[in-house]
C-alpha cells in the first residue's frame, strides 16, 4: 500500500475504527475522523469498501468476538454481546449465526478458526469506468430542475431507473429529447445513516413553467469538480457503479478538496440514450478555495 492511499481519509477513519473497536463508535464519529459529514462519508466508504461504514464495524466486531470465544477462559456471551454493541445476548448469537452459520456456543465448543474477512469486506475486482477528470474545479452557474424524486438507501438504489422511466412518460418527448437532464443526489437532514434524495430530471429555463405533476429544485451557483464519463453502449447500471465506486472511493478521498454540503450531479446531454455510446458526466461540489 503506498504511503498515499495510506494517508487517505476513509483509511485514517478504517484505522480508527481497528485502534478502538469495543470503544462507542458512531457514524459521527468515524466521520469526523474522515474530516467529513456523515453523509459525504457514508457514500465514500461504502464505494470504497463495499460495504456501509457501521456494517463494517459490526463485521469487525465479530470477527474479534469469535477469536475470543476460542480463549482460555473464554468470556460470558452476554459480555460479548454488549462489547459487540448488542443489546441481548440473543441479538448477538443471531448475528454471530448469520455471520459464521453457527452459533457462538457451538463454535466455541467446535474450536474452529474464524476464516479471514478482510477479502470479503473489501470491493471485488470489477471493470474500471473510463473517466477522465478536470485539472481543478469548475464554476457553473445557478440550476432549475424539474422532475421526479423519491429517498433511498443502499439496499433500495436499485430504484433509481424507475424514477426516469416515470420521468419520460410525464415529460413531452420533444421536450426531454431537447433537454439535459440531471440526477440529483442530496443528503436527507435527520435521514438514515446511508440514506439520500434521488431526482430524475430535466433543465429548465429561469421564467419557465414546470411540466405538470413535476417538483422544482434550485441549485445556487457552484463548483464543481468534474468527471467525464464514456459509455460504450453496454449495461449502463453497471458502468455507472463502477464510475461511482472510483469517483467516490478513489478519487474523491485523494483529492485533497473539501467537499461542499450541496447536491451533486449526474448531467447527461441532450438526446441521450443509455442503449448507445456517449457519455455523462458527473459534478461533484467541492468549496471554494
Amino acid at each position: 500500500m503506498t504511503d498515499r492511499i495510506a494517508d487517505d481519509r476513509l483509511e485514517r477513519a478504517r484505522r480508527h475504527v481497528e485502534a478502538h473497536l469495543f470503544e462507542p463508535l458512531t457514524l459521527d464519529r468515524l466521520a469526523s475522523q474522515a474530516g467529513l459529514s456523515a453523509y459525504h462519508f457514508s457514500r465514500q466508504f461504502a464505494a470504497r469498501f463495499g460495504i456501509s461504514p457501521m456494517a463494517y464495524v459490526r463485521a469487525h466486531r465479530l470477527m474479534a468476538a469469535a477469536g475470543r470465544l476460542l480463549s482460555t477462559p473464554a468470556p460470558a456471551l452476554i459480555d460479548l454481546a454488549f462489547d459487540c454493541g448488542f443489546d441481548s445476548q440473543e441479538a448477538f448469537s443471531r448475528a454471530f449465526k448469520r455471520t459464521f452459520g453457527i452459533p457462538p456456543g457451538h463454535y466455541r465448543r467446535s474450536g474452529a478458526h474464524p476464516a479471514p474477512m478482510e477479502d470479503s469486506l473489501m470491493q471485488p475486482t470489477v471493470s474500471r469506468a473510463v473517466l477522465t477528470q478536470s485539472p481543478a474545479p469548475v464554476q457553473k452557474g445557478a440550476l432549475r430542475i424539474a422532475g421526479i424524486s423519491a429517498e433511498f438507501d443502499e439496499t433500495t438504489k436499485a430504484g433509481i431507473p424507475a424514477l426516469w422511466q416515470r420521468l419520460v412518460a410525464a415529460v413531452p418527448p420533444d421536450t426531454f429529447a431537447g433537454a439535459q437532464a440531471y440526477g440529483v443526489c442530496s443528503g436527507i437532514p435527520g435521514g438514515e445513516p446511508g440514506s439520500m434524495r434521488y431526482l430524475a430530471g430535466i433543465g429548465l429555463a429561469s421564467d419557465a413553467p414546470a411540466p405538470k405533476g413535476l417538483e422544482v429544485v434550485e441549485i445556487a451557483p457552484q463548483s464543481y469538480l468534474i468527471f467525464r464519463q464514456l459509455l460504450n453502449g453496454g449495461d449502463i447500471h453497471q458502468q455507472m457503479q463502477a464510475a461511482a465506486r472510483e469517483i467516490w472511493g478513489e478519487r474523491l478521498p485523494r483529492s485533497g478538496h473539501r467537499l461542499a454540503q450541496t447536491p451533486d450531479l449526474e448531467v447527461y446531454p441532450p438526446g441521450f440514450r443509455p442503449d448507445q455510446p456517449g457519455n455523462v458526466e458527473w459534478w461533484i461540489p467541492v468549496e471554494s478555495e
